[in-house]
């Protein structure tokens, strides 16, 4: 079972999903401030740059997005040499386009964008130039996929695409078509727009926060929506109606004194969970640090000692496998994204290193977010990526100290 709780202040909005009672994610989102990710605008090439394989976009943010050539090839529409063709040949300056976000701007760096289009629905992803059928690989019964492919190929006209996404397994075949039906429309809308509006223009933005997470993760007949907001939980009720249709809506206004995220335990939780030391449940640590590059993560045993009788290998091992079931929740909730390096404790055994690696990847099933551990490296940490489409979550009231800048420490002048 999980719960969506949903906090509203002045014109920022919290929600934190849980597991179980556990916090797995949280994001926010201010209501004037909504995210660029997935929104389709219609731009204007300002250069190309034929070193870096790249061109630079206008659509009218503070900053240029950033377009790969491999974001505006699409092999399967036309045959393309085995070597790349430069960019240059590809785009030129002034050249109108339709992008769309791929990634958020992050820090310095503009957004990055995209001519591979998809658009998520409830059952699935449409994909309008993709030329193929994909399966959700967590829809394990080789009958499911082979149907659902079936039916992909059956719906889709042209170079149409779609991923059916895991949700749909058991879903009624009418349902899927709907979904798509009005993901066609909505791409077709798009490409008006783009024919009558000027560039840079925005053509089409993806849900509300809180309407995306409903969409990806409500399960019917056991989640919940939580708010405090009656306003909020009408909206929610009409959009599970819609997605969810013949099933009863379970969501619940909460009317308490004290604030939604102290009521449920969230704010304890992601004060503990956001902190740079965690603790794990049988008194061992982990340690999570930030660089320009990557995220460092180290584990120590701290309290723990281990069970009567335990030998150090064993208790190395234990205090591993509690940390990567951990480390496996805080990327999620946190959102970190990019190179992550794990220094697990020393393991002398090969076996109980595999094990590690195994019970690391297996938690990391349950992120919404591609995550893939590459393996040891020959000084024994552990190398893994996950994909990074915006700057890592964080408490909306925290910021960096104004005077060591995030990192804990002052310059002390050697003069004094």
């Amino acid at each position: 079972m999980k719960q969506m709780i949903v906090h509203n202040e002045h014109n920022l909005m919290q929600m934190a999903l849980l597991e179980e009672g556990k916090a797995v994610e949280f994001t926010a989102e201010r209501t004037r401030e909504r995210g660029l990710l997935g929104s389709f605008f219609k731009g204007r090439v300002v250069n190309v740059l034929p070193g870096m394989q790249a061109a630079f976009v206008d659509i009218g943010q503070k900053k240029n997005a950033f377009l790969y050539v491999d974001d505006v090839l699409h092999p399967h529409l036309e045959k393309q040499p085995k070597i790349k063709p430069s960019i240059s040949e590809l785009l030129r300056p002034g050249q109108e386009i339709i992008v769309q976000v791929l990634k958020e701007p992050v820090g310095s760096k503009g957004a990055r964008v995209t001519t591979h289009y998809s658009l998520p629905g409830r059952w699935l992803v449409y994909m309008p130039v993709a030329g193929y059928i994909a399966v959700s690989k967590k829809i394990a019964r080789e009958g499911d996929r082979s149907r659902l492919k079936a039916l992909g190929e059956q719906l889709c006209r042209d170079e149409e695409g779609l991923i059916i996404r895991t949700v749909s397994a058991e879903e009624q075949h009418e349902a899927i078509r709907t979904d798509l039906e009005t993901l066609r429309s909505q791409w077709l809308l798009i490409r008006e727009k783009a024919d009558s509006l000027p560039s840079p223009s925005l053509l089409h933005r993806d849900q509300s926060m809180i309407q995306r997470v409903i969409r990806d993760v409500y399960t019917p007949g056991s989640d919940e929506v939580i708010t405090d907001s009656e306003a909020q939980a009408q909206a929610i009720r009409a959009l599970l109606e819609e997605i969810c249709p013949g099933d009863e809506p379970r969501v619940r206004v909460y009317s308490g004194t004290e604030s939604i995220f102290d009521a449920y335990g969230v704010q304890e939780q992601l004060i503990r969970d956001f902190a740079r030391k965690v603790w794990l449940p049988g008194g061992g640590y982990i340690v999570i640090d930030h660089t320009e590059a990557l995220t460092v993560i180290d584990v120590n045993t701290g309290k723990y000692t281990g069970s009567g009788g335990d030998s150090l290998e064993e208790t190395v091992t234990e205090t591993n496998m509690q940390a990567a079931v951990e480390i496996a929740r805080l990327m999620r909730l946190r959102d970190i994204g990019g190179m992550i390096i794990v220094d697990f404790i020393d393991m002398e055994e090969a076996a109980n290193r595999h094990e590690v690696a195994a019970a690391l990847e297996q938690e990391l099933r349950k992120d919404r977010t591609k995550a893939f551990v590459l393996g040891w490296t020959k000084l024994g940490l552990l190398e893994l990526t996950r994909k990074k489409v915006r700057e890592e979550s964080t408490l909306p009231y925290v910021e960096a100290c104004s005077s060591c800048h995030g990192t804990g420490k002052r310059y002390i002048s050697p003069l004094h």
